[in-house]
């Protein structure tokens, strides 16, 4: 994988743009149920974190589907679904430890993200930049940052005494 949908909570608003795009990209309807990303709120909390398929390396998904409907696309890294070979048992979405697959109970179908071929959606409106389509590095580089700076913050308030 050369890019990865980045995701930096603390950057979340919670407006859930994203789900929105994400629908009407996917199927045409602006219906956040049916998006390939969810934001979960804890409002007391004041935390939003976005969850979406994270694309595992070693796919748990690819692994329980017994008709093997799931593979990696070469080209984007996407964990994708092949809807003409899937019998619809689930054990996608019920072994995913980041509960990164819905249901679409309608249509009766797993939902999962296919990082829209290589242009995701979601990370091109998230406007405080919550999402980012970015390089593997890049992603590395952006968490090593926020945890020196964390650090640093933490410091300072232990040396710093009132």
């Amino acid at each position: 994988m050369e890019k990865i949908l980045f995701i930096d909570p603390e950057k979340c608003t919670g407006c859930r743009i994203c789900e929105t795009v994400c629908s009407l990209h996917h199927e045409k309807v602006a219906n956040p149920a049916l998006a390939r990303i969810h934001v979960a709120k804890w409002e007391t909390a004041g935390l939003y974190i976005p969850v979406v398929c994270v694309q595992c390396e070693l796919p748990i998904c690819e692994t329980v589907c017994p008709v093997r409907a799931i593979k990696r696309d070469e080209k984007t890294g996407a964990v994708l679904i092949n809807y003409d070979v899937c019998v619809g048992c689930r054990l996608c979405a019920l072994y995913c430890p980041f509960a990164g697959a819905q249901i679409d109970g309608k249509k009766r179908r797993v939902l999962k993200c296919d990082l829209c071929d290589g242009n995701p959606v979601c990370a091109r409106f998230c406007d405080p930049k919550a999402l980012q389509y970015v390089k593997v590095t890049t992603a590395n580089m952006m968490k090593q940052r926020a945890a020196a700076e964390k650090f640093s913050e933490l410091m300072k308030k232990l040396l710093i005494k009132p």
